[in-house]
């Protein structure tokens, strides 16, 4: 498993597949800030509550020059259904593989009622115009984060 990502560090490259059949990539993104916030899974509570909180500031967002892309190891055709039920105007990507959950630091052991396995720490990285590391939010809780990470990027 990759190290936790330092502030200043170039962000790992990824090519991945998306909802509705686009391919995205972070070097298709130079020259544009990327929020990029990883999920556990589609359309779950927590998930879709923050999918629905960077939805309603995407406009908010791409004033400030910035791309939001969820991430999640979903198959595009789970992204393809929870976009359209929620009405998601932004892209998301399919990890299938987990290669860059690994190189993001995000595929992780977690724990529930006693039971260990791997899978999505939610966490948010913002990246700046030159591909580097901005911030970065480990272990995010839902509540009032889409808006940190508005103030954020407006501030980068």
């Amino acid at each position: 498993m990759a190290e936790a990502l330092t502030i200043g560090d170039p962000a790992p490259s990824f090519d991945l597949p998306g909802a509705g059949r686009e391919s995205i990539s972070l070097a298709k993104l130079r020259g544009r800030k990327v929020v990029l916030y990883f999920y556990p899974k589609d359309d779950t509570s927590g998930c879709t509550k923050e999918a629905i909180a960077f939805n309603g500031l995407r406009k908010a967002f791409a004033d400030a020059g910035t791309e939001i892309i969820g991430v999640s190891p979903d198959s595009v055709a789970s992204h393809d259904k929870f976009r359209t039920k929620y009405d998601l105007a932004f892209p998301l990507a399919a990890d299938e593989e987990k290669a860059m959950l690994e190189a993001y630091g995000v595929w992780k052991e977690k724990s529930m009622y006693g039971r260990k396995f791997l899978g999505v720490e939610r966490t948010t990285v913002l990246i700046d115009a030159e591909g580097r590391v901005a911030q970065v939010w480990p272990k995010v809780k839902v509540d009032g984060h889409a808006d940190e990470v508005l103030r954020a990027a407006q501030a980068l």
